[in-house]
């Protein structure tokens, strides 16, 4: 296939929301300014137990490399399910629905508390090009309640979303916690955004039996050509009358030590959200993302009672089938002797209560 401009953009667009690699045009981005840390040099991010980000070259061979081997998803492949969730959840119940990808609305303690949520049809920093949508939301954007929380977990575009930001924020002015750093890119585009930035380690209030913990994750982060690892990443363990919720939007496995000492730190987890998807080929992807047997082992090393599988079958990031993640899910479950209903793949609209 030639390599028009117009695919060339795609590629860029494509690879940008995984690897930072966006647009050539974007300039230099303002960016985090703050102490040193175990985790910071003064300028950059970086995980002290995790992997640095492939270069431009790899991504090229990756991208353009004449032995790629890109599945060929659905133009459309809709959910069966779609939701429209109450108003409030109180007492010691929690209710999680599953918008796509990986965005959730968890409803708990009275408060709606939304995960890394993305509405716009492109994952990308053009409108033109880049990962589309391949079914809808499992919620209807005017099906949501009013919306207390928003929890972003880094800057990479098939997480925060300034568009969805943005409406969420006319409609609701909800609170948005966020790692360092993503506070600045979200008021240089939304200087309404009600951001707060907290570092690893750091447990936020949310509301009465509600709150998070922001904990080290394997990955890292980028929008623009200029700005890798300006910024913090993190995962969640979340607080809530019904016990702790672990949710995992990008992670690699590495020798899982990340999810041990996330067990260690915070005992028993009543659930884990962890990622299944975007994850050929390996070679490119092993270090940020997980596949199925990875997520399989993250459970094991996390402990949590149950875990539901997200980051699939919404847009296309990588070069697996659609259905690849939750077949792989299956057979690496039975490779471990754990039972299927401990760990299920989500579709959009979902619900799971616990």
């Amino acid at each position: 296939m030639p390599i028009t401009r117009r695919r060339l953009f795609g590629l860029f667009a494509g690879a940008g929301a995984l690897v930072g690699v966006p647009s050539l045009w974007i300039s230099r981005m303002k960016t985090y300014d703050g102490p040193a840390s175990d985790h910071f040099d003064g300028m950059t991010f970086f995980d002290p137990d995790g992997a640095p980000p492939k270069s431009l070259r790899e991504v090229l061979r990756w991208q353009l490399g004449g032995k790629r081997q890109r599945a060929a998803w659905p133009d459309w492949a809709p959910s069966p399910h779609a939701d429209t969730p109450p108003e409030r959840v109180d007492g010691d119940k929690v209710r999680l629905s599953f918008v796509g990808h990986a965005s959730w609305l968890i409803q708990a303690g009275g408060l709606n508390i939304l995960v890394d949520p993305v509405w716009s049809e492109r994952v990308s920093p053009v409108a033109f090009a880049g990962p589309k949508r391949h079914n809808d939301p499992g919620i209807a954007f005017e099906k949501l309640p009013k919306i207390d929380v928003v929890l972003v977990s880094h800057g990479h575009y098939d997480h925060l979303d300034i568009a969805t930001l943005s409406r969420l924020t006319k409609n609701f002015a909800p609170r948005v916690v966020t790692p360092l750093g993503n506070d600045v890119t979200m008021r240089s585009w939304d200087s309404t955004i009600k951001v707060e930035a907290f570092d690893w380690q750091d447990r936020v209030e949310l509301g009465e039996g509600v709150a998070v913990h922001l904990v080290p994750t394997r990955h890292w982060t980028a929008r623009g050509l200029f700005d890798r690892n300006k910024a913090l990443w993190a995962s969640f363990v979340l607080e809530t009358p019904a016990g702790k919720i672990y949710v995992v939007c990008d992670s690699g496995y590495g020798d899982g030590r990340h999810f041990r000492r996330v067990a260690e730190k915070h005992g028993k987890l009543r659930l884990a959200i962890l990622p299944i998807g975007a994850y050929e080929p390996r070679w490119f992807m092993r270090d940020q993302h997980m596949n199925p047997e990875d997520a399989v082992k993250a459970l094991a090393d996390c402990g949590a009672e149950q875990a539901l599988g997200h980051h699939h079958g919404t847009f296309q990031l990588t070069d697996e089938a659609i259905d690849a993640p939750a077949k792989a899910l299956v057979e690496a479950l039975a490779a471990a002797k754990i039972p299927q209903e401990r760990f299920v793949a989500m579709l959009p609209g979902q619900v799971v209560e616990i």
